[in-house]
């Protein structure tokens, strides 16, 4: 859509630089004289003839046919800043509630789509209500099925909101000095709708995905009596321990692209441009994430400054832990938390929320948990497949229909039924098959044991469930060297994009085939298994390893290897899946928060957990870990020589590093698995 916009542009700019030649010619040729611009604007008015424009001092658009309302308000906030906000009314509602989302991703966007799905700015809009919604953060059917009144923000500080924008705006605090943040926005938004909206029934629900799905969080604090409900979809939650900006330290350096194009301007009109077709390349050609913003100019943001001066998990970080503040909060709002099992963004969030709050959930009727098979927000779209994966049915639809559409009909829609919608709704993949269970991590429904159970590393690069023998070798090594680090998919390696063609999305399913024949990757193997192996719950990786260097970074995954031949789907012979899988920076095996060297060469104990997997590693496949110490460029390089800050890491300090994980009786790392057993 900007491209073709710019291309307009550049072509109009060049027609009227050769306009400008042709005129210069034909009057040096004898032509009309050439009249300076000076002389040719005080010319009198009378010498030309006058042409009225075509276009009115006013144009009032005509929606008589329109099946909907489209109300444009700023609404004011407590401190005086009015929050640019969209109000689509069904045509004829009477007694509607309300949907809202808040976003700093453009009301206006969200609230116009292009139903024919071009890319020309000048796209028609429609006179309906479903096609203008059928796009991000928008769960179309349910909208419009179920007559409600969509309300869609910018948050202040973006797009045609008032006021100063902040990252994830922490709630007034320690990190917040103002009297406003999310939740007093929120709670006057509400306020201001459900008195200024006529035909709303004066319930209030909220709901969105990411950044959307962090703002209804923050309206759980201090909730607004007339909110009902709310639908924390993919939410950002901690940034450091395991959703955008880090995961246990490790930087997740490209979302740079993403802190750039956010905080340079209002309405994320300065983009991030590539320098490098793969980029791998754009990366290492700038040596450390810190290097690549300083040559782009991206110290002038104030976020990216915060990043610079916060790389451990101190106050800062865990001052916004939303998963903590709403531990501390009393639970007054029902609340749907929708996680996606292959979240390449936000798969932290959800998970650490719903173990926040459920424990006050002392009747069991407030907080809910959907897991589905999905990429980030993928529940809104098709489901039937991620990448090369298929399931037995479109997953994002059912979870439309069953599950979001009756949960949210209950709490706001005046006269209806209870909704059949259990405690947590859980896909298992494997089995591709949806469970209705009480409470996560449960495993089944009944009858069966939930237990962390060891899968143990061994010698020759096998996995059991038995502990190590005696005399077995002790441990296994590799070269970590930072100059050729492990790309974290096949490269040519696209940026961060959502649009045709790019498959960020799809990077958590990619075929890990390639990894696993690197001399620097580790890859432990269990035989095939005759009975099926389930899983359900956070596995945690327990290293026994050791590096010559004095930093490093450990990256485990955990793979579903599929049979050599696979009937009725020949392209999935031999797939690596990755069920589960995350990075720890070594330099925090102490302490989160305090950044220490590593002792080299000395054998150390390294535990942290993976993600959420729901999982049965069927009959015929085999159970496979992959071990490596880096992960590029989706994080940055760990030099694995200790220095104050990794983001300003010089090109002398990145070395060459043996690294060895251990597994002989005395010193055996394993994979903790959350292993369900039925009678």
């Amino acid at each position: 859509m900007e491209k073709s916009g710019r291309v307009r542009t550049y072509v109009s700019g060049k027609r009227m630089f050769l306009v400008g030649i042709a005129g210069c010619l034909f009057a040096a040729l004898g032509g009309l004289p050439l009249v300076p611009a000076a002389a040719a604007q005080n010319a009198s008015t009378s010498q030309y003839p006058s042409y009225p424009s075509e276009t009115p001092n006013q144009f009032e658009p005509r929606a008589d046919t329109f099946d909907y309302v489209r109300h444009e308000v700023m609404i004011p906030m407590r401190d005086g800043v009015k929050l640019h906000t969209v109000i689509l009314v069904p045509t004829g509602a009477k007694g509607a509630p309300i949907l809202l989302t808040r976003t700093p991703y453009s009301a206006d966007e969200l609230t116009s789509h292009d139903p024919r799905g071009g890319e020309e700015t000048n796209a028609p809009s429609s006179s309906h209500l479903g096609p203008i919604l059928n796009g991000y953060d928008n769960a179309t059917e349910v909208i419009v099925e179920g007559g409600y009144i969509r309300v869609v923000q910018d948050v202040r500080g973006k797009y045609g909101s008032e006021g100063d924008y902040v990252m994830n705006r922490p709630l007034h605090g320690p990190q917040n000095p103002t009297p406003v943040d999310h939740s007093t926005d929120t709670y006057d938004t509400i306020d201001w709708l459900v008195k200024n909206v006529p035909e709303s029934n004066g319930k209030v629900g909220i709901l969105g995905i990411s950044y959307d799905g962090f703002l209804p969080l923050m309206a759980l604090v201090n909730p607004h009596p007339a909110l009902k409900v709310a639908v924390p979809m993919n939410p950002m939650v901690d940034g450091w321990m395991g959703d955008d900006w880090f995961h246990y330290g490790a930087f997740r350096q490209q979302n740079m692209s993403y802190i750039y194009e956010q905080e340079a301007t209002r309405k994320n009109d300065a983009k991030w441009w590539s320098s490098n077709f793969d980029d791998y390349d754009m990366f290492m050609q700038a040596g450390s994430a810190g290097e690549l913003g300083r040559i782009r100019g991206l110290e002038q943001v104030g976020f990216w400054r915060k990043i610079l001066e916060h790389p451990t998990y101190d106050a800062f970080w865990r001052d916004q832990a939303v998963d903590q503040i709403l531990g501390a909060q009393p639970l007054k709002v029902p609340v749907m938390l929708v996680h996606s099992l292959w979240d390449q963004e936000d798969i932290y969030g959800a998970i650490a929320v719903y173990k926040a709050i459920k424990p006050k959930d002392t009747n069991n009727d407030k907080v809910f948990l959907v897991m589905g098979p999905w990429h980030h927000g993928q529940e809104i779209e098709d489901g039937s497949t991620l990448g090369a994966v298929k399931f037995n049915s479109d997953t994002g639809l059912y979870f439309r229909q069953n599950i979001l559409r009756p949960f949210l009909d209950q709490y706001l829609k005046d006269g209806s039924p209870k909704a059949d919608v259990p405690p947590v709704t859980a896909f298992e993949t494997g089995t591709d098959t949806w469970q209705r269970l009480s409470a996560w991590p449960a495993g089944c429904a009944s009858g069966c044991t939930l237990r962390p159970t060891p899968l143990y590393l061994t010698a020759g690069l096998k996995l059991g469930f038995t502990v190590p023998k005696s005399g077995d070798a002790e441990f296994d090594e590799y070269t970590s060297d930072p100059a050729k680090p492990v790309p974290f998919r096949a490269r040519p390696i696209q940026p961060v994009g959502y649009t045709t063609g790019y498959t960020w999305a799809q990077w958590l399913v990619d075929d890990q085939r390639e990894a696993s024949g690197r001399p620097d990757v580790l890859a432990f193997v269990s035989d095939t298994l005759r009975a099926p192996v389930k899983i359900s719950g956070q596995p945690a990786a327990n290293l026994i390893a050791s590096t010559s260097g004095t930093d490093s970074d450990w990256v485990v995954k955990v793979i579903d290897v599929y049979p050599d031949e696979v009937a009725g789907q020949a392209a999935m012979g031999g797939y690596q899946l990755m069920v589960s899988a995350d990075v720890f920076r070594g330099r925090y095996r102490e302490s989160l928060e305090t950044a220490k060297p590593i002792a080299a060469g000395k054998p150390l104990l390294y535990r942290f957990a993976l993600p959420t997997a729901n999982h049965v590693f069927l009959p015929g496949h085999k159970i496979m870990v992959q071990i490596q110490s880096s992960w590029f460029p989706l994080y940055d390089r760990n030099p694995q020589t200790f220095v104050p800050s990794i983001f300003w890491a010089k090109p002398g300090d990145y070395r060459k590093a043996v690294q060895r994980v251990y597994h002989s009786s005395d010193e055996a790392s394993f994979i903790e698995l959350p292993l369900v057993t039925t009678p």
